[in-house]
């Protein structure tokens, strides 16, 4: 499309506009397992908010569809660019703006990563606690997708920890929603419908993050049951103990063998208990006081003898490292292991045990192989999902998601619809809230060029 091309070089520079043999097999997929990989016709990298509206405007002009790009580590295929479209890469906003110590805010370019932000605050005593599980994701991704992590329990999603976002609309004009202040109730929250819009709504710019005291000790334990119920019976028993826990996670007994053998782990786990255990609850404490965190862990410990645990394990600090370093790695163990497919399902925290039941049955029923690990304290639950037959594997992911829903539940967690789940989220979501969404993404995208084809059809 040279026409395009050369319109957006005039904008940001030739350098900044890639086409053909340029443009790089990073730029055509994300991390997803299912999604199919394609390249741009255009990737282009804006270096400020106002070369984002004028690439929108020419985009808009044309007639061209329009994928935001962060660090591509997405896994429901959002960012993958549509045929005869242009990818908006924002590697060249990368700037943190600004750390404010008084207002305990960060305000940061799209391309910021959370590693970069997390250096920078912590020279601070500050941190931004939203942690996905992958430090190289960009904070425009987190925010396109309301992106969670194992830090939920304590901390919340994306959405909890933005203030405001500058975002560049379709058809070119630049909004500020929000601002460096916890509340307000001027007119409808516009920063709240655009995160975890996937990029269908606006391109987010800049967003304000809050920021909190970095606190100074941590410990992690890790404490066998019997059974998954009594892993998710113990949850609201640590929340009400009043210990704080920064992380709650269950991880069942097929995959903590997959990802410490992955890693190479050897967490001083028995072998006797290891043929006991079938779920393993993993507790992180934090506090600024090293005494305070000691007399929690004390607590815990007599807790969840209570409630059932073989044993207690408080991990060495070089061995925790390595036990969250390989649950956040557990989708690229499940991935190398040949998975056919990753859910992220959640579901209230209470009903994980009932849910996971049925998830066994739909598995036998239909001679599938699903194992996983989740978030116990909010309960989100992420699945490897491994059958071959693609007919079988749609009756599957259908009924795992189906059962989620009608639990209470959701789709997704904090992955996304993208275009991966978008399939079920259009057949099981109430179609009168389907409705609305697509009026809404015509409100903000009347020519429908922003990531089209990703949530909706």
């Amino acid at each position: 499309m040279p026409d395009l091309a050369s319109r957006l070089a005039e904008i940001v520079g030739p350098d900044h506009v890639l086409t053909g043999d340029r443009i790089s097999v990073d730029y055509t997929h994300d991390e997803g397992i299912t999604c199919e990989a394609h390249a741009p016709d255009v990737v282009v990298h804006p270096e400020r908010a106002t070369d984002v509206a004028a690439i929108l405007g020419v985009a808009t002009e044309l007639g061209v569809p329009v994928t935001a790009r962060g660090s591509g580590t997405g896994l429901s295929g959002a960012c993958i660019p549509r045929a005869g479209g242009v990818l908006v890469s924002f590697e060249r906003m990368n700037r943190i703006v600004e750390i404010d110590t008084e207002n305990h805010v960060a305000v940061v370019q799209p391309g910021v990563t959370l590693a970069q932000l997390d250096e920078a605050t912590a020279a601070r005593g500050l941190v931004y606690p939203v942690f996905p599980g992958e430090n190289s994701a960009s904070l425009g991704g987190n925010v396109a997708t309301n992106a969670g992590g194992m830090r939920a329990v304590k901390y919340g999603v994306t959405r909890h920890q933005v203030l405001g976002v500058e975002a560049v609309l379709p058809t070119g004009e630049i909004i500020r929603t929000g601002g460096k202040f916890v509340k307000a109730t001027s007119g409808y929250d516009l920063t709240q419908l655009i995160i975890g819009s996937e990029g269908t709504l606006a391109l987010v710019t800049e967003a304000v993050l809050k920021l909190y005291p970095r606190p100074e000790f941590a410990a992690t334990v890790l404490v066998p049951f019997r059974t998954l119920e009594e892993v998710t019976a113990a949850v609201p028993r640590i929340i009400d103990s009043g210990v704080g826990p920064l992380m709650l996670e269950y991880i069942d007994m097929l995959t903590m063998g997959s990802i410490t053998s992955s890693a190479g782990l050897d967490l001083g786990v028995s072998q006797e208990i290891k043929d006991t255990a079938l779920a393993y609850l993993v507790v992180v404490l934090e506090d600024t006081n090293s005494d305070r965190l000691d007399q929690d862990v004390e607590q815990l410990g007599e807790l969840v003898f209570e409630l059932g645990a073989i044993d207690v394990y408080v991990l060495p600090s070089h061995a925790a490292t390595q036990l969250i370093e390989a649950r956040e790695r557990a989708f690229f163990v499940a991935k190398a292991l040949g998975a056919n497919d990753i859910v992220d399902v959640v579901v209230p925290r209470a009903q994980i045990p009932e849910y996971l039941a049925k998830v066994a049955a739909i598995a036998q029923e239909t001679g599938s192989f699903v194992a996983g690990c989740g978030h116990a304290g909010d309960g989100n639950v992420h699945l490897s999902v491994f059958q071959a037959d693609p007919e079988v594997k749609t009756r599957v992911m259908r009924g795992i998601f189906e059962t989620g829903m009608a639990m209470g539940g959701a789709i997704s967690g904090e992955h996304g619809i993208g275009t991966e789940k978008k399939r079920y989220f259009l057949e099981l979501e109430d179609p009168a809230k389907i409705a609305l969404m697509r009026r809404i993404k015509a409100a903000f995208d009347p020519h429908g060029i922003l990531n089209p084809g990703a949530v909706f059809d």
